[in-house]
């Protein structure tokens, strides 16, 4: 007879505990259970990788065991499968556990888990072999969602201390084994250190079993739970034993939990995301201000009187003004609407009208923003979270530079054809403003604030200009301080990939100094800010990118105290004063390099630490008000629609940005399996262009561009002159970056932004063994840059030259570094070539320097007398083809193209007016003077017959209208 009541007859019952164990002991099952399958089987071929097998690597990564061979995939994903029973109970009781009236967290890290969950599987039965890119896109999905699940469970764990320490110990060690796996990684993949991808693969196997382990705690907590299956029907005979409910266990308390401990609401979902999105176009319109500013000077060759806009982002003066403030803020929407001119600029073809909407955008932008933290000066918490998502728009712009190889595809200098997004951004940053802007004070800055705030406004501008200047230069892009610590080849420090670490220390001290403020003081955090900044300074390699890591870290965390501080104080005073200062500073550390060609120039002349001290002292006067001020502890003005409590969404917005690094950081990672255009033939082309820091004629971004004539001119060896964009008035840009990315080519930036040159980059699709920066000798003009690298071409070590000398202005600076130059060249004993901006004319002056007994070189076509700027020489090589080819809108300069042989072929292109080619061909003694036809050339040594005649996209080969070919 069924039972009367629905409690039922018990049919079974088992302590929840049971349910991680069997999570932890099938999940180890899979992946030991695959390796020793595999080490029994297939040993020798699971630890063979594309550069050593055994005995020089003698243990197998997870990926190589668990991959396609069969056996061990089939026991991998038998054990997987029975895993995920488990793995949703686990994940469903975690949720039991955790769960609070009110509070989103709970659910989010449950929609973590089960998004782990999937996921997994996802990787596990589609295969790199089935599917690349799915297969890639669910790894990067799982081991990115590991992060919020990590930190989601440590917020929530119950207030039991041995499961919190094993929690803590095993997400301690899951982190830290990250960092030595990416070093022994890129030993691996970059350096092809041998037996660097054994340890690579401990470290990997530990990660499993770190991560594995961590849920395994569960049964810890699980113990108080017990499941219970009941016939309520009578069905079936089982145990009536009465059930013992779970205790409840008192929640523990953390900074982050009550943060994120409230309920979710999408209205302030959608606030959140309209203000970081705000605070995104804001960084994206400033950013953009000096590299418009910059297409003036740059093809003025001098100050053209444009340059005033820079002056665009001191309207908050007129905040100073009580009756034009109050029309202000009360009109905020229509001052954030007008701000959005900057990013109509793509619409405008003409350079100076785009540079007048990129000015008018920005002058509203930091008008609106001024206004708005004033406004907000009557709500606590409304104010913290504008500037949290003001802040958060700065690592929104430094993520999409990310993205998209240092360039933000909503800046004015992009369009649909170089990959910009322009329409999709400025539709999403009307939506923003006309979400964000409903909720905006408009008492006209009449709110009545008890206290007196203490301090002055004079230093809290001071501070404010140090913060937004720092900000600006050295954060703006997550590659700028990679480049001030870069040295060339080998790899001793980060490279650009790694600037998802920069990203993660601005998103922790972001979270620092708006969640946990009092972790740290502010003084505290000052000195070590300071600390960073002169570690970066003085120091290169990983210890110099320790102060960058340092300095994002700390910097980003004194945002929040300083412009709360900032928001009781005098608008017009403070934030006018402070874009001013912010404007001096950037003016002087374009004179860093810039000095020949402005007033006073000379005195900051590369004194980039004159730069770096007067930024952290300006930061220090910063704190110094925000520590002396005595914020109000009780704000009795309120606005129409009450305070927001938007800082939960806001570090949601946080982990989700840290996400989308990290994915970002994985794709970019570099492959180093370059191949060469004709291997077969064993040519060496090689090519030279002055590349006009990547602006064309028309203020387009052209790497684009670029990336197309490289790659139909088929240049295996490219030299860049006047490559050097990573300051502010260029917008913090590496063109480097998408070139060898795009292209397959090993990249040398050159002397970094530090240097205080225009810069030169080296593009090779051969290994890069070594290579040296210099810096020659200028003592009137500016530094002239020059890389000495040495390649592995076809098996050959090659040396290769690229040098940017001084102006014509200074010719005693030409002479010496002529002198320097040739004495290294003659030095190497080892087939080279010059890829060079020289500024001379041929047969002429230190042309003769050059090219002679000095040097050793020879020039690539001493018959071709019109040339002022770019060269190609070479020495021990065979040379079998010059060309020269049209540079189009894209700069100012030509491609010069050679094609040697003979220790090598190659084409070597030089860009001034046109491209120059050599092609030269390896393993072959040097040849003389003596020209052929092509139709006596093989084909493998032939110019692309594409650029003949008319050309394509107004690149066709010049002056000599077609390629010169060499017996």
């Amino acid at each position: 007879m069924a039972p009367k009541s629905k409690d039922g007859d018990v049919v079974v019952a088992f302590s929840g505990k049971w349910i991680s164990w069997a999570h932890t002991v099938v999940a180890y099952s899979a992946f030991l259970g695959a390796l020793l399958t595999g080490l029994s089987l297939h040993y020798q071929k699971i630890v063979q990788n594309e550069y050593y097998g055994y005995p020089q690597e003698w243990f197998p990564s997870v990926s190589a065991t668990i991959g396609d061979r069969y056996p061990e995939r089939s026991v991998f994903q038998l054990f997987i499968a029975i895993t995920s029973g488990p793995r949703f109970a686990l994940v469903f009781l975690w949720y039991i556990l955790t769960a609070r009236p009110n509070s989103s967290l709970p659910k989010f890290v449950a929609g973590v888990g089960l998004f782990r969950t999937v996921t997994c599987g996802g990787w596990t039965y589609v295969t790199s072999t089935d599917d690349h890119g799915w297969h890639d896109i669910f790894m990067i999905s799982y081991l990115v969602a590991t992060v919020p699940w990590t930190l989601g469970c440590l917020a929530l764990s119950p207030n039991n201390a041995k499961s919190l320490r094993y929690r803590k110990i095993f997400a301690g060690c899951f982190f830290g084994t990250l960092l030595p796996l990416i070093y022994f990684f890129i030993q691996h993949k970059v350096h092809k250190v041998a037996g660097a991808y054994t340890i690579y693969a401990f470290f990997e196997w530990a990660l499993v079993l770190f991560d594995v382990s961590f849920d395994a705690v569960t049964a810890i907590d699980f113990e108080n739970f017990e499941i219970v299956v009941k016939d309520i029907k009578g069905l079936s005979r089982g145990d009536s034993s009465s059930i013992a409910h779970a205790a409840r266990q008192k929640e523990k308390h953390t900074a982050i939990g009550n943060v994120l401990d409230q309920k979710f609401m999408w209205s302030e979902a959608l606030d959140a995301v309209a203000d970081t999105y705000n605070g995104f176009v804001f960084w994206s319109t400033l950013t953009s201000l000096g590299l418009v500013v910059w297409y003036f000077p740059l093809w003025h060759m001098g100050l053209s009187g444009y340059e005033a806009f820079v002056m665009s982002s001191i309207s908050p003066f007129i905040l100073g003004v009580g009756p034009l403030r109050s029309i202000v803020i009360r009109n905020i929407r229509i001052v954030h609407l007008l701000s959005l001119a900057g990013l109509l600029g793509y619409l405008i073809t003409s350079p100076a009208l785009r540079l007048c909407a990129v000015g008018f955008g920005v002058s509203n932008s930091c008008l609106a923003w001024s206004a708005t933290w004033y406004a907000e000066r009557g709500d606590k918490k409304r104010l913290e979270n504008r500037v949290f998502a003001w802040s958060l728009g700065l690592i929104a712009s430094s993520i999409a530079k990310f993205a998209f190889f240092t360039n933000n595809p909503i800046w004015p200098i992009m369009h649909a054809p170089n990959g910009g997004w322009n329409n999709l951004g400025l539709f999403l940053a009307v939506l923003a403003v006309l979400r964000s802007t409903r909720v905006v004070a408009t008492t006209g800055g009449a709110l009545d604030v008890s206290g007196k705030s203490k301090g002055s406004s004079i230093l809290s501008s001071l501070g404010l200009a140090g913060l937004f200047f720092g900000m600006h230069t050295l954060l703006s892009d997550s590659s700028t301080m990679i480049l001030w610590v870069w040295e060339g080849y080998p790899v001793r420090g980060p490279i650009a990939a790694n600037g998802v670490l920069t990203i993660t220390a601005m998103c922790v001290g972001l979270c620092m100094g708006h969640v946990y403020p009092e972790v740290v003081t502010i003084r505290n955090r000052y000195l070590v800010t300071a600390m960073g900044a002169f570690l970066v300074t003085a120091f290169s390699n990983w210890l110099g990118y320790l102060g960058a890591l340092l300095l994002a870290c700390f910097m980003m965390s004194l945002a929040p105290p300083f412009l709360s501080t900032a928001a009781h104080r005098s608008p017009g005073t403070t934030f006018g004063l402070a874009f001013l200062f912010y404007n001096f500073m950037v003016l002087a550390h374009v004179w860093t390099v810039a000095y020949a060609f402005v007033p006073g120039g000379p005195l900051l002349r590369e004194h980039t630490d004159y730069i770096m001290t007067a930024m952290v002292l300006l930061l220090g006067a910063g704190v110094v008000t925000s520590s002396e001020t005595g914020l109000p502890s009780k704000i009795r003005g309120k606005t129409r629609h009450g305070g927001r409590i938007g800082g939960a969404y806001h570090v949601y917005i946080v982990w989700l940005l840290e996400l989308v690094a990290i994915s970002v950081a994985y794709l970019r990672f570099p492959t180093n399996d370059y191949v060469p255009y004709h291997k077969d033939d064993k040519i060496v082309t090689a090519g030279v262009w002055t590349v006009h820091f990547s602006l064309d004629n028309d203020m387009w971004s052209s790497e684009h561009r670029m990336r197309d004539v490289i790659k139909e001119l088929e240049i295996d060896v490219m030299g860049l002159i006047e490559t050097d964009t990573q300051r502010i008035i260029m917008g913090n840009r590496d063109m480097t970056q998408f070139l060898g990315e795009d292209l397959g080519m090993y990249a040398d930036f050159g002397p970094g932004p530090n240097k205080h040159t225009w810069g030169c980059a080296l593009l090779s699709k051969f290994p890069i063994l070594n290579s040296t920066h210099h810096l020659l000798p200028s003592p009137g003009g500016e530094l002239a840059p020059a890389i000495h690298a040495t390649i592995d071409a076809y098996g050959t070590l090659m040396d290769v030259f690229l040098f940017h000398s001084g102006q014509e202005e200074d010719p005693e600076d030409r002479r010496l570094q002529s002198e320097y130059l040739a004495t290294l060249m003659h030095a190497s004993p080892r087939p080279k070539i010059l890829l060079s901006y020289l500024v001379t004319k041929p047969l002429e002056g230190n042309y003769n320097t050059y090219v002679g007994e000095k040097s050793g070189m020879k020039d690539i076509d001493p018959s071709d007398w019109d040339r002022w700027c770019e060269y190609i020489l070479y020495k021990g090589l065979k040379r079998t083809g010059y060309a020269r080819v049209s540079r189009s809108t894209i700069t100012d300069t030509e491609i010069q193209v050679s094609v040697l042989r003979a220790v090598l072929p190659i084409l070597a292109p030089l860009l001034t007016s046109v491209v120059q080619l050599g092609k030269f061909q390896i393993g072959e003694p040097e040849n003389e003077y003596e020209r052929i036809n092509e139709d006596q050339v093989p084909e493998g040594l032939r110019f692309p017959p594409l650029f003949r005649g008319e050309g394509v996209r107004g690149h066709r080969y010049h002056v000599f209208d077609e390629p010169r070919y060499f017996k």
